[in-house]
């Protein structure tokens, strides 16, 4: 079969082209940029009308709709992505012979009440009415170890500390890309029975408190202690993340979450022939410690970056608004400096301090970790050249210099930027 997939460099299309090509069909990939021979350009933000369809069906003899987005972005809308654009897509496929349609759904758009479902929904009923082999099938949370979803969960269990949404006891139901991607290969054949509308889930339900803990154990953690968001408190840190960014936090998808993401295996079980892999299979014991690595990765250099930037601040308010500003300038009499000059260096380090925090937020990069290391440097040998009781300080303040230069020497070892 020649085999339409739109959404084709997705993390679900890019596998069924894999394993449509495997299994000896045809694939025409649906991207928005074309990149390989044969591609076919597409765009859902404005391909909205069925004329713009029709031509790229010629010879097509399956369609699998596997374009969606979590978040609105830009001119990105769920209106469009996920009901105008595929309802277009399915009436030129009535029109132009297409025998058999897959639309990639999502689990509960069917009752669901976000814009998210709603949208989702509006295309699955259109559908619905065409006379096509059309299968719907509505995907659970998808395990994938490069989808975005599970970096961000495995990232979340890989932290020291276990924030849980109300406790952490909504219902989720994972399914693995693999059993996924083998299940939407068998709705597509013709040999499948068509016009069925199928959960695809994994074995049973397991809570968000227990999926974190599942694959924290997975990649070779002990058990994380816990703390406990209330709801309220949730409500509002969404609905203040929404409006700041357009993140994976907001006012809807925290309701989704609340609402949970269960359904019936049995169609899964029935499609694939056996059970889906349970959540513990899902990270090979060969394939921890690669998932642990990327996921320590995702926060390790943030949350250095951000502490670096922290110091840097700090200092430099302390320096230029709390410290009392005689015994500075008595401080720095002591390596040369009076009157005017001395305010000169204590006004401009200070400001040199909160431009160098604010450069480790926006601006990283391996040449601003060697300036920094050069500064402390600089600052150290000052220090202990004219001021040698610093040294031997019971506080310490020269041998933390030590600690802030690991951290530089870590971001400069792993930066990427110049």
């Amino acid at each position: 079969m020649k085999i339409l997939i739109c959404g084709a460099s997705g993390l679900i299309g890019a596998a069924l082209c894999t394993a449509f090509a495997q299994a000896g069909h045809e694939t025409v990939r649906g991207v928005r940029r074309a990149t390989q021979p044969g591609d076919i350009e597409i765009d859902y933000a404005r391909d909205v009308d069925q004329s713009v369809w029709l031509p790229r069906l010629c010879g097509i003899d399956v369609v699998v709709n596997a374009v969606g987005i979590i978040v609105e972005r830009g001119g990105d809308r769920f209106d469009d992505i996920h009901r105008r654009a595929p309802q277009a897509l399915f009436a030129a496929c009535a029109v132009a012979g297409v025998r058999r349609v897959v639309q990639i759904s999502a689990l509960g758009a069917e009752r669901g009440t976000s814009h998210y479902f709603r949208s989702k929904r509006a295309a699955d009923e259109f559908l619905k009415t065409l006379p096509l082999e059309w299968q719907i099938v509505r995907p659970g949370l998808v395990y994938s170890e490069n989808g975005a979803s599970a970096r961000l969960f495995t990232l979340l269990a890989s932290l020291p500390l276990h924030v849980l949404p109300a406790g952490g006891q909504q219902q989720l139901q994972p399914i693995h890309l693999d059993d996924l991607i083998d299940a939407i290969v068998r709705l597509a054949s013709t040999a499948t029975p068509a016009r069925q509308c199928v959960d695809l889930v994994g074995p049973k339900p397991v809570s968000y408190r227990e999926m974190l803990a599942g694959y924290r154990h997975a990649i070779g953690f002990s058990e994380a202690p816990r703390l406990a968001v209330p709801a309220p408190l949730m409500a509002t840190a969404a609905e203040c993340a929404g409006r700041l960014t357009p993140g994976p936090l907001n006012r809807e998808s925290w309701q989704m979450l609340q609402a949970g993401n269960v359904g019936d295996p049995s169609d899964t079980c029935r499609i694939l022939g056996a059970p889906p892999r349970n959540l513990t299979q899902f990270i090979p014991p060969g394939h921890a410690a690669g998932v642990r690595g990327r996921a320590l990765a995702a926060w390790r250099l943030p949350l250095l970056r951000y502490v670096l930037a922290a110091v840097w601040i700090a200092t430099a308010g302390v320096s230029a608004f709390v410290f009392p500003v005689a015994d500075s300038l008595a401080l720095l009499s002591r390596v040369g400096l009076a009157g005017l000059p001395a305010l000169i260096v204590l006004y401009g380090a200070a400001a040199l301090d909160f431009l160098l925090g604010i450069a480790c937020i926006g601006f990283p990069g391996r040449r601003l970790w060697l300036g920094q290391l050069a500064l402390i440097a600089v600052y150290t040998a000052i220090i202990a050249c004219a001021l040698p009781e610093f040294l031997r300080h019971p506080f310490g303040p020269v041998l933390k210099n030590l600690p802030i230069i690991a951290i530089l020497l870590i971001l400069w070892a792993e930066e990427s930027k110049p």
